[in-house]
């Protein structure tokens, strides 16, 4: 099976979701990653089932999978009730996603754990705790809760993040395999990528400077990461799903950003590198409908 090319919705999480799946395929991506929150123009914790299965069939009339539901809540705040509605709202995207399961199944829900990377024994034995609980709500629904991990916070390294995978040890806790957190922490492909791709469900993917914490996030060819040489990597390592491409808040805060622009110039960079690197995408789904 080949890998797919994807765009994350996190460009544009205020614009329409119909838009949102009408401009993904309009730049020739091969899946969408749509992005849920309390603010985000997709609630998980309002959504109609009419307006889910509105969803499903755009996303499907568009030739698009849908692989993943990004929607973030921090497991780790000391207030107990701040703390049960941060979960609540990824559960209620499990929710959705079983809702908007489609021929491949539910899409995944990518969320991040939280704390720092000063944390100690105890404050990673929560994390290892909230993930078995999200565990548990994912395998009653049928969905995969994906860790993403992320520089300054608690899971910023690779044998951090396999450390709490080989814990919670479930198969409805897997990884959202984000590398740019790991290339602005200093660590090399090559060696990340064979161990953790084993546990990866989706992954996202985008361009960087510097070494953390003088460090930025940048569109896919800004910088001078090498595409073509980590695409054959990830395959190698028998990755078959999305690859989707991640617009950071750094980019979004540019005067005069155009979500559209970045993402076809995004798949530009991202084609050329699977030309010169031999790796194929797997094209749409279907024929797209008018």
């Amino acid at each position: 099976m080949a890998m797919r090319l994807g765009f994350s919705a996190w460009a544009m999480p205020e614009m329409p979701v119909a838009d949102q799946i009408d401009l993904v395929a309009r730049c020739g991506y091969g899946a969408i990653e749509l992005m849920g929150g309390d603010r985000a123009a997709l609630n998980p914790r309002t959504i109609s089932d009419s307006e889910a299965r509105d969803i499903r069939r755009r996303v499907d009339d568009a030739g698009l999978a849908l692989p993943s539901i990004a929607c973030h809540g921090n497991l780790l705040v000391a207030d107990t009730a701040r703390r049960a509605d941060e979960k609540a709202r990824i559960v209620a995207a499990m929710d959705l996603a079983a809702r908007l399961a489609g021929p491949d199944g539910p899409p995944c829900v990518v969320t991040m754990a939280w704390g720092t990377p000063d944390a100690d024994d105890a404050a990673r034995r929560r994390i290892v705790e909230a993930f078995v609980e999200l565990g548990e709500a994912g395998a009653a629904r049928g969905v995969v809760v994906a860790i993403e991990p992320h520089v300054g916070q608690a899971l910023d390294l690779p044998d951090r993040v396999q450390a709490v995978l080989d814990a919670v040890a479930s198969p409805w806790v897997r990884l959202n395999f984000d590398n740019s957190h790991f290339e602005v922490m200093g660590c090399d492909a090559a060696a990340y990528v064979p161990h953790l791709a084993p546990y990866a469900v989706h992954t996202h993917l985008k361009d960087q400077r510097g070494i953390a914490p003088a460090y930025e996030f940048l569109v896919p060819g800004e910088g001078d990461f090498d595409y073509a040489a980590y695409l054959p990597l990830l395959e190698g390592a028998g990755y078959a799903g999305s690859v989707t491409v991640e617009i950071s808040k750094m980019v979004q805060n540019r005067a005069g950003y155009d979500p559209a622009e970045v993402a076809a110039r995004s798949f530009a960079t991202l084609d050329r590198a699977a030309r010169a690197s031999g790796v194929t995408f797997a094209p749409a789904k279907k024929d797209r409908h008018p």
